[in-house]
């Protein structure tokens, strides 16, 4: 559940922190004291998009972070899944920091996130339903989701959608294969010259670095040459000059007089023969490397020949050899698929046709999943909106087929009667703003049980109710409330009665700027607050009354 909330330079908001308990948490206040700003800070600390107009005029960032503890085990691997893990006492901390710039700083438990993560995981942990969410009952496209959600058809949707895809996947390369003849003509001849070229080319993974290092060699063979010719004449010398190899004959002679004589000379006389034959062998390799050495200007020419071919193929086909010898693969794997195309789209002719039936097969198994479930959930509804004080309205699901898509061969509508012997009409046209608050509430509960998040809020769900409808709408969220945590922004006395935790949201003034606070109303503050939700600023004794009645009747 959400067991605090801290902003910082939120709109009106200077800085709150707030403690919800588990049960029913319910904001009142005046209008415009900040209690839809509160819901904008929630959405933005879950990871949905945050203007930086939320920011307090003034100040160069706001700040927003989260407390969640006894979370579910599927909500902690959700965030082990993400990389994150609770801490040590099970609890989970979101941050977010919207700085005057536009930048956005997420974090969870202390560790860098992003945006999208965040949004990722908050679907574990909270379910908010806004005023704008009524709006989903008057679009026909979100009746079939609701369905879809109820009767848990992930199985039967993913069967379905696999047997589409794989029809259309066939459908649209049939497509392909019958294109006219003459563009068959033409990516064949384009096909075949390409192929011809790599081919004729006989390239070799390599091959082009190996010609560099040639090229530069015979590009400086005139340095190579001198620089071998010196280290020669070095080593054997000359007629005019003694060279290292004379050198150290004469040294190592000197080395085996003395080594006659003199055991302790005998092991530097035997390292300097051993260095003479190094030398002499040294000298041998030099010279054959000398001897070996073509700086033939032809051979130069071949490789630079040899290189702009390569270069030139490199341009069109792949920036490496092996990209080339690729693109050859898939241009030969192409024009094979072309020059069989007859017998292929024969193939798909039938395979299309088998596919199709396999697509409407899978479509009328989840059309009958659909039809039971719309039952079941129309019947859970209808038991809500008993309770909710609409005994009369009457709602059903109306499925009828349509071409096959994506989501099925389904459409799918809620409709309603209103009152006793009226006509069933589409939900968008008949039902009152009121009625919307009541059936989406209804909606939510029994969609309730088929997730696993801990916390739900409700953003004036009791728009267009009151009177008895409103009392009804209290018992109803306390009712949910007892197997999951539920935050309220209403209105309503008959609602804020129910709350376990009353949270009054009051704005003040010093003349230049506006402050919002957020209070948790012992029970003779709440009386007062209802007492003016009721009967405004002039608060009477009965009034006062009949709140302290609504909390008694409400069991607080």
């Amino acid at each position: 559940m959400l067991s605090q909330l801290y902003i910082k330079n939120i709109a009106v908001i200077s800085k709150a922190s707030i403690d919800f308990t588990n049960g029913l948490n319910v904001f009142t206040g005046e209008t415009g004291a900040g209690k839809t700003i509160l819901i904008h800070a929630i959405n933005a600390v879950l990871g949905e998009r945050a203007s930086k107009d939320l920011i307090r005029t003034g100040e160069s960032k706001a700040e927003i972070s989260a407390l969640f503890t006894a979370l579910g085990p599927e909500t902690l691997t959700a965030f082990e899944e993400a990389g994150y893990e609770a801490e040590d006492d099970g609890s989970i901390l979101l941050s977010r920091e919207i700085s005057a710039e536009g930048k956005t700083v997420c974090r969870i438990n202390g560790r860098p996130a992003t945006v999208s993560i965040l949004r990722r995981v908050s679907s574990f942990l909270i379910n908010i339903h806004g005023q704008h969410d009524n709006q989903q009952l008057l679009s026909s496209q979100k009746h079939l989701a609701f369905i879809d959600s109820y009767g848990s058809l992930e199985p039967e949707i993913a069967s379905y959608r696999e047997a589409y895809r794989a029809w259309k996947k066939a459908q649209q390369e049939l497509l392909e294969l019958n294109t006219d003849e003459s563009e068959k003509a033409r990516r064949m001849d384009l096909l075949q010259y390409q192929i011809a070229e790599i081919q004729e080319a006989e390239l070799e993974p390599g091959e082009d670095e190996e010609l560099e290092n040639q090229r530069r060699l015979l590009q400086n063979s005139v340095t190579v040459v001198q620089a071998l010719s010196g280290s020669l004449a070095v080593l054997d010398g000359s007629d005019d000059m003694p060279g290292l190899m004379d050198q150290f004959r004469e040294l190592s002679d000197n080395m085996q007089d003395a080594a006659k004589y003199m055991e302790d000379a005998v092991e530097t006389e035997e390292r300097l023969s051993d260095l003479y034959y190094e030398l002499e062998g040294l000298s041998g390799d030099i010279r054959r490397l000398l001897d070996n050495f073509d700086c033939d200007a032809s051979r130069l020419d071949e490789i630079e020949e040899r290189l702009d071919l390569i270069y030139n193929l490199k341009k069109k086909y792949g920036s490496e050899i092996p990209e080339i010898l690729e693109f050859c693969e898939k241009a030969q794997e192409e024009l094979e698929r072309i020059e069989t195309s007859g017998e292929r789209a024969a193939f798909l002719e039938k395979e299309t046709v088998r596919l199709q039936k396999e697509a409407q097969k899978q479509a009328g198994i989840l059309t009958k999943a659909r039809q039971k479930a719309a039952d079941a959930f129309v019947k859970a509804v209808s038991m809500e909106l008993v309770f909710l004080d609409m005994p009369s309205v009457r709602l059903s699901v109306h499925m009828e087929p349509k071409e096959l898509g994506p989501d099925g061969g389904d459409a799918v509508e809620l409709m309603i009667a209103a009152n006793v012997g009226e006509a069933e009409k589409s939900l968008s046209k008949i039902a009152s703003g009121g009625e919307l608050s009541r059936i989406m509430l209804s909606i939510k509960n029994v969609m309730a049980d088929r997730d696993k998040v801990g916390t739900m809020i409700f953003d004036e769900v009791d728009t267009g109710v009151s009177g008895r409808a409103a009392q009804k709408i209290g018992k109803k969220l306390a009712q949910v409330a007892k197997n999951r945590q539920v935050i309220v922004v209403t209105h309503l006395a008959q609602v804020a009665a129910y709350a376990k935790n009353h949270l009054l949201i009051s704005k003040k003034t010093d003349g230049q700027r506006t402050f919002t606070s957020i209070t948790a109303l012992e029970r003779e503050k709440r009386i007062q607050e209802l007492a003016r939700i009721t009967a405004g600023e002039n608060i009477s004794e009965l009034a006062l009354e009949h709140a302290d009645e609504m909390l008694r009747d409400a069991g607080n």
